[in-house]
C-alpha cells in the first residue's frame, strides 16, 4: 500500500520530504565521496531527464546507478556498449516461432526503469541513435510496431575521459538530449579508505539495499515538482545565462533553447529537494554548470590558453546580475 505523501505547502514549505531525506541518506551511505553528484543525479531522474556520467574506470559509476535503482524500487539494466553492438540488441527484434507458426517480438534491455549505457562512445553512431531516439520519444519501434517505454525511464550513459582510441564521440546534437553531464572524481583519502574497509569487511552488498519509494510514489513526487513556482524574473535570469553563452567571445558554439528548459526543470527538482515550492537564483546557479558543460564549445583561443568549460560557465554566470 502506498503511503500518501504530503505536499510541500502542507508541510509549511520547510525541509525535504522524509522519504527523499531517507533516500539521500541511504544513498550517501552506500556511495561515499559523491554527495553533490548524488543529489544532482536524483534531481535529474525527478525532473524526467537523462544524465551523461564521465569518469575514469573504477570510480563507482555503475554502483551509483544500480543503487539509485534499488532505492527507487525500479528495474535496472546495464548494457556494455561495444563496436559490434547493433540497434536491435538494445531495442529488441522479431523472430519466427516455428512451434506456433507466428512471429514473436522479443523486447530488448531498453524496456526497463533505469538503464545504464556503459561506455556509450564505444559503439557506432547508428546504435547510439537507437538509444537516443528512445530517450527523446519514450517509445521504441520494432518491425514497424511501436511500444511505449515505462513512465519512469531514466538513462545514464557513461564515458571514459582518458581513452579515446577506437571510440565514436557523441555528436553535439545527441549530447544536447542529456539533462546533465556529471564529472565523477576520486573521493578523499578518508572516504576512499572507508570504501576499501567496506569491501574488505564484505559489508558492501548490493542485495542489502532496500527500496525507500515505489514507482507510484515516485511519479506522484514528479507531479508535485511540476508545480514548483518559477517566477518571471527567474525565467528571465535563465534565458540571460543561455543567451550569454551565444554572445560570449570565449564560446564558439552556445547553448540551445533546450538548455534553458533543462535548467528550469532541474532547478524545480533541486528546489523541491531543498524543501521549497519556488525556485531561487541559487537553484539556477547550482544546476547551470552540469546542464551547460556538454552543450557549449570553447573558442580556439580559450582552449589554447588552457581554460576549461566549467571555468567559463562560472565566469559567465557570475557576471549576470542576480534578480531580487
Amino acid at each position: 500500500m502506498v503511503k500518501k505523501i504530503g505536499s510541500i505547502k502542507e508541510r509549511g514549505g520547510r525541509g525535504m520530504k522524509p522519504e527523499l531525506a531517507s533516500l539521500l541518506e541511504k544513498y550517501e551511505q552506500r556511495i561515499l565521496g559523491q554527495t553533490l553528484n548524488l543529489k544532482l543525479l536524483l534531481s535529474a531522474v525527478l525532473s524526467g531527464g537523462h544524465v551523461l556520467l564521465e569518469g575514469v574506470p573504477g570510480t563507482g559509476k555503475t554502483q551509483m546507478v544500480r543503487t539509485l535503482s534499488s532505492l527507487l524500487g525500479g528495474t535496472f539494466t546495464r548494457i556494455q556498449f561495444t563496436p559490434d553492438l547493433l540497434p536491435s540488441d538494445i531495442t529488441g527484434s522479431t523472430i519466427y516461432n516455428l512451434k506456433e507458426g507466428v512471429f514473436q517480438t522479443l523486447k530488448g534491455p531498453i524496456f526497463t526503469n533505469i538503464l545504464l549505457a556503459d561506455e556509450v562512445n564505444r559503439t557506432p553512431a547508428k546504435t547510439q541513435a537507437a538509444l537516443l531516439e528512445a530517450m527523446e520519444e519514450k517509445q521504441v519501434t520494432i518491425q514497424g510496431e511501436t511500444y511505449p517505454l515505462s513512465d519512469v525511464f531514466f538513462v545514464v550513459a557513461t564515458q571514459n575521459p582518458i581513452e579515446f582510441e577506437g571510440t565514436y564521440p557523441l555528436p553535439e546534437a545527441q549530447q544536447d538530449r542529456f539533462l546533465f553531464k556529471l564529472h565523477i572524481h576520486f573521493p578523499s583519502l578518508d572516504e576512499e579508505t572507508s570504501i576499501l574497509r567496506q569491501v574488505i569487511d564484505k559489508s558492501f552488498d548490493t542485495t542489502k539495499v532496500q527500496s525507500v519509494l515505489d514507482l507510484e510514489s515516485f511519479l506522484a513526487i514528479r507531479k508535485e515538482i511540476e508545480k514548483i513556482t518559477v517566477s518571471e524574473s527567474v525565467l528571465h535570469y535563465i534565458m540571460q545565462i543561455v543567451r550569454q553563452t551565444r554572445e560570449s567571445d570565449s564560446i564558439r558554439f552556445g547553448a540551445s533553447t533546450r538548455a534553458g528548459i533543462s535548467i528550469g526543470k532541474a532547478a524545480q527538482a533541486w528546489a523541491y529537494l531543498s524543501g521549497r515550492d519556488y525556485v531561487t537564483p541559487d537553484d539556477i546557479k547550482m544546476v547551470a554548470k552540469p546542464a551547460l558543460r556538454h552543450r557549449i564549445q570553447l573558442s580556439p583561443h580559450m582552449e589554447l590558453e588552457g581554460a576549461t568549460v566549467d571555468q567559463i560557465i562560472e565566469e559567465l554566470v557570475g557576471a549576470i546580475p542576480v534578480p531580487r
